[in-house]
């Protein structure tokens, strides 16, 4: 499986950058199908039934799920990819561009490098004669950057793979803390929630006397501070990234922007922010929503405010003890390979990810290519994280496939 991984080696890198020069941001629908279409016929060859589950009832492409079936005996693999980018057809960074063992380009390691560790590591375990009693599902979404709605159709078909499966192998891109490799057993929910305050309005000549109160706007700054001030706690950060405020203050139907309208002689009657929270688990997401629900409800006088929750984000995966024993078989793959054993990372250094709504089965994070920049221009890869990553993977779940089934 070593050599055939070595020996793939520029079929590999041809392919990654044929997939990376195809822009395929989520809502370019026609470059996502392009980029499963390129897939599709490399895992026909290596014995998976293939099929393209269309989304256009969320607004996305489609999902492409390809099932190799083994013997029946061994731990069912569920494999873990997406087809799109965050840039898309608007973006000016398109394209591919090569410096040693580096390479630049859009998605190249969120996560088209991955999706090509994937394919390699299937044709490296058929070349050591592991694939053929193995039973794999491999999940390419073509949302995972913006998932389409509702999120129960856009995630059906992956919770199903993970309900038929009893391992998850996440392939978006390898960790590294103070240049060493580590292992990501946990990744932190993204949950999105909006404040909407109201008050009275007036000249402000009366802000924040008795009759009138001070103002849609101040009462919303406090709710804030008090977030920044009250809610730290290990694991868990909160962002705002919106405020809006004024006489008036509206959303845009997505979300990201809005209008308001004021002066600054008008005690302001609306003022609302939207932001998200990542948490490390259930627990502590109920536990943080219970507390900022409790800060918003210490009203200013003369002043409502309240907040909600989206029902549409990610889940936590949380770092189980069936996780941390999948990270001690890569570590014996490590060492079988030569290569240093891979510590815990710290799951506030990832983001939130596919793999969490499978989190009820045994799961690890981060096995495909290492890089820099993900979600910006310039993003890169390092291509000697390529071959590595195969290998790694190839002898991962080959061990994996032979263990007796639950």
């Amino acid at each position: 499986m070593i050599g055939a991984v070595e020996s793939d080696h520029e079929r590999s890198l041809q392919l990654l950058e044929a997939l990376v020069r195809v822009n395929s941001g989520t809502m370019n629908v026609q470059g996502v199908e392009q980029v499963g279409a390129m897939l599709r016929p490399q895992f026909e060859a290596l014995g998976f039934e293939v099929r393209w589950i269309p989304m256009a009832e969320t607004g996305r492409a489609g999902h492409l799920i390809c099932v190799h079936k083994g013997d029946g005996r061994g731990k069912r693999i569920l494999l873990i990819g997406h087809l799109d980018t965050v840039f898309e057809l608007d973006s000016p960074f398109q394209g591919w561009t090569r410096r040693g063992d580096t390479a630049e380009g859009p998605g190249v390691g969120d996560m088209k490098g991955g999706d090509v560790i994937i394919l390699e590591a299937m044709r490296a375990m058929q070349a050591g004669g592991t694939l053929k009693d193995a039973d794999i599902t491999v999940v390419f979404s073509g949302d995972e950057e913006k998932p389409g709605a509702p999120l129960s159709l856009a995630r059906r078909d992956l919770i199903a793979a993970g309900h038929a499966s009893d391992v998850a192998l996440d392939f978006e891109g390898l960790a590294r803390e103070g240049g060493r490799d580590v292992g990501s057993t946990a990744r932190r929910s993204s949950t999105s929630w909006t404040i909407t305050a109201k008050a009275r309005s007036g000249h402000s000549s009366g802000v924040c006397k008795a009759e009138v109160g001070c103002g849609a706007i101040y009462e919303l700054a406090r709710i804030l501070d008090e977030f920044r001030r009250e809610l730290p706690e290990k694991d868990l950060t909160y962002n705002v990234g919106l405020l809006l405020g004024g006489s008036s203050a509206r959303l845009n139907p997505g979300d990201t922007g809005g209008e308001a309208a004021g002066k600054p002689n008008v005690i302001a009657a609306e003022a609302m922010a939207r932001g998200d929270i990542r948490t490390l688990s259930n627990a502590q997401e109920a536990r943080v929503r219970a507390r900022m629900a409790e800060i918003v409800a210490r009203h200013l006088a003369k002043t409502q405010a309240e907040i909600a929750f989206s029902d549409d984000g990610y889940p936590p995966m949380a770092p189980t003890a069936g996780n941390r024993a999948l990270l001690a078989r890569l570590n014996a793959v490590n060492e079988t390979l030569g290569l240093p054993a891979m510590p815990e990372g710290n799951p506030a250094n990832r983001g939130a990810g596919d793999i969490s709504f499978v989190a009820f089965i045994d799961g690890l994070v981060g096995l495909g290519m290492a890089g820099e920049g993900a979600h910006a221009p310039g993003e890169t890869a390092d291509l000697k994280s390529l071959d590595l990553q195969a290998k790694r993977a190839a002898l991962l779940i080959s061990r994996l496939a032979k263990e007796p089934r639950p």
